[in-house]
C-alpha cells in the first residue's frame, strides 16, 4: 500500500518553512500582521549659517545615519551654487558644500527623515577611544581629584563611577560649583572620567521634540565598560538612550568643520509625522537583501502588477473549497477566480450586472451559431469577435448614458467569458437549461466570495508584505485535494434515511 508520510511530511515542512518567513518578516523586519497601522517619522532640518570672506569656501557638516532606535529613511540638501557631496569615511557620515568664491552671510541647509524604529541597528562606535589627561591649573585640579575621590569610594566599574561624579557634580556643593565654572558639563566629565582611567567620548545629539525650531545639540557622554558601553547625559544625569533623543556626531568630531568662513552655527528644526506602514517600509527596505524577500525591492510598476497576482491564491483556495468540500459546480475550472479579479476591477454590483449582460447576449448570439454548423476555431473566434464587440457596445452605451462605472467592464477576460459562453451553451444543448443555470451560477456565487476574501485589506496585506504566506496557501490547497469524502451538498441524498430512522424510533 502507499505510504502517505512524504505527502504530510511535504505539507508539514510547506506550512512550517511558510510560518517561519512570516514570523522572521514580523519580529526582525517589524512588518505589522494588521494593515493601516502608521510609523513615527520625524523630519529634520539642519541650517548651517556663516560669514564667507570672499574666499573658496568648504564646509564639512557631520550628519547621522541609522542607528539603535531610529532608520534612516531620506535625506536631502539645499545649496544653491555649491557643490555638494556626501562623504564616508573612518565610519563617519558628512555633507560637503563647496564654492570656488563667496561673500557675505551664507545659508545651507540639510534635511534627513528618521524613523522612530526599536528594530533599527547602526553604526555607534565601539572602539574605545584614546585617553588624553590635560593640564589643568589650580585650583581645578585639586577640586577635581576631591570629586574623584569620593565617587571612586562609592564605585566598582567605569559606568558606576560615572554615575556618583554625576551626583557630586548635581549636588552643587563647593567643589561642583568651582568646577561648573571651569567647563561645561559635557566636557568636564568626560576629562574626570579620563583623569580616572576610564575611556568616554563626547557625542553630540538632538532632543526630539514636534514642532520645535532653531534647537541646538546637547552633549552626550559615552562611557566604556570593557567592549560595553552605556551613555550619559550630563546634564541631568539621565543613564542609557532616551525615545527621543537622535545622536547626530558619535565620533568625537566636530559637528561643522568650515574653511573660508568665520562666526558659524548650526541650529534644527525638527517636525513628526506619520506615515503608513507600507510607505515606511518600502523607504526601509528599497536596499535589496538576500534574506529580505521584500517586494518593496522591485519598482513601483511591478509592485503593483503583483499585488493582483499574489491575491490570486487566496482565490484559488476559495474555488478549491468550495469544489472539493461544499460541492458546487462551476463552469469552467478557475474562471470564477478570473472574474472575481474582474470584479476588483470593475466593484462588486457592476461586474455582476456586466458579466450577466455580456453572457446572456452571447448566449443568445451563440444559439444562431450553432445553426450554421461551424468548425469549432471558426465557432470560438466567431464567440470571440462577438465579445469584444459587445463590451465594446455597452461601454459606449454607458459612457453616453453617464454610467462611468459601466465602462469598465473591459476589465473582463475576454477569452475566458468567450469560453464560457461557448461550454453553457454546449451544456444547455446536451443537459438543458437546468444544468446551465446550476452551473452558471455557481460560478457566479464561488466568484463573488472569491472577490470578498481577495478584496479585503487584511488578505491584500499579508499576501503582499508575508510571502510566506503562498507556502500555507499551497499546503492548505494539498491538503484539500486530499479530500475523499462527501461533499456538503451531497449530504442531502441522506435526509431520507435520517427521517426513515427518526420516524422508526418514535414508533418503537
Amino acid at each position: 500500500m502507499y505510504s502517505r508520510k512524504p505527502f504530510y511530511l511535504i505539507v508539514a515542512a510547506l506550512f512550517l518553512v511558510g510560518l517561519a518567513l512570516m514570523l522572521h518578516r514580523y519580529f526582525v523586519y517589524e512588518v505589522p500582521w494588521l494593515p493601516g497601522e502608521k510609523r513615527q517619522i520625524w523630519s529634520i532640518e539642519a541650517k548651517v549659517e556663516f560669514e564667507a570672506n570672499g574666499k573658496p569656501v568648504k564646509a564639512s557638516l557631520a550628519i547621522p545615519g541609522s542607528q539603535p532606535g531610529f532608520t534612516l529613511m531620506n535625506e536631502s540638501a539645499a545649496s544653491p551654487g555649491y557643490g555638494l557631496s556626501f562623504i564616508e569615511a573612518n565610519g563617519t557620515s558628512r555633507a560637503e558644500w563647496s564654492i570656488r568664491n563667496a561673500s557675505g552671510h551664507q545659508e545651507l541647509y540639510y534635511k534627513v527623515d528618521m524613523m522612530l524604529d526599536p528594530f533599527a541597528k547602526g553604526p555607534l562606535s565601539t572602539q574605545i577611544p584614546a585617553m588624553m589627561q590635560a593640564d589643568v591649573a589650580e585650583p581645578y585640579a585639586t577640586a577635581m581629584d576631591q570629586v574623584l575621590s569620593l565617587a571612586e569610594e562609592r564605585s566598582s566599574d567605569g559606568i558606576t563611577l560615572t554615575r556618583e561624579l554625576l551626583k557630586e557634580l548635581n549636588n552643587r556643593g563647593q567643589n561642583a560649583e568651582l568646577l561648573a565654572q571651569y567647563q561645561s558639563p559635557g566636557p568636564l566629565l568626560v576629562e574626570l572620567l579620563h583623569r580616572a582611567n576610564v575611556p568616554a567620548r563626547l557625542l553630540k545629539g538632538l532632543q526630539l521634540e514636534d514642532g520645535r525650531r532653531r534647537q541646538p545639540l546637547i552633549n552626550i557622554v559615552q562611557v566604556y565598560n570593557g567592549e560595553q558601553y552605556e551613555i550619559f547625559n550630563p546634564v541631568t544625569g539621565d543613564q542609557g538612550r532616551q525615545e527621543q533623543l537622535l545622536l547626530w556626531e558619535y565620533h568625537s568630531a566636530p559637528v561643522l568643520d568650515l574653511v573660508g568662513g568665520s562666526n558659524s552655527r548650526v541650529t534644527f528644526t525638527m517636525l513628526e509625522q506619520e506615515q503608513p506602514v507600507n510607505v515606511a517600509l518600502a523607504k526601509k527596505f528599497d536596499q535589496p537583501h538576500w534574506i529580505n524577500v521584500s517586494l518593496y525591492n522591485l519598482p513601483l510598476e511591478e509592485q503593483a502588477l503583483f499585488k493582483g497576482i499574489l491575491l490570486i491564491p487566496i482565490g484559488v483556495l476559495v474555488v478549491v473549497f468550495l469544489r472539493i468540500i461544499v460541492g458546487i459546480k462551476t463552469s469552467g475550472t478557475f474562471m470564477p477566480v478570473l472574474i472575481a479579479m474582474a470584479f476588483i476591477q470593475t466593484s462588486l454590483l457592476t461586474g455582476l450586472v456586466g458579466f450577466l449582460i455580456i453572457v446572456g447576449t452571447g448566449l443568445i448570439l451563440r444559439s444562431y451559431l450553432s445553426h450554421l454548423n461551424l468548425l469549432l476555431v471558426a465557432r470560438i473566434s466567431a464567440v470571440i469577435i462577438m465579445v469584444i464587440g459587445m463590451i465594446g457596445f455597452f461601454s459606449i452605451v454607458a459612457y453616453q448614458l453617464g454610467l462611468t462605472e459601466g465602462m469598465k467592464i473591459t476589465f473582463f477576460p475576454m477569452i475566458i467569458l468567450a469560453w464560457t459562453i461557448e461550454r453553457m451553451s454546449i451544456l444547455w444543448e446536451e443537459e438543458g437549461p437546468k444544468e446551465v443555470v446550476k452551473q452558471g451560477g455557481g460560478s457566479l456565487m464561488v466568484a463573488v466570495v472569491a472577490f470578498l476574501a481577495m478584496n479585503s485589506e487584511l488578505v491584500r496585506h499579508l499576501t503582499f508584505n508575508f510571502l510566506g504566506l503562498q507556502l500555507i496557501v499551497m499546503a492548505a490547497v494539498l491538503l484539500l485535494g486530499n479530500y475523499t469524502g462527501y461533499r456538503l451538498t451531497e449530504l442531502k441524498r441522506f435526509k431520507p434515511l435520517v427521517d426513515e430512522q427518526s420516524s422508526g424510533q418514535k414508533n418503537d
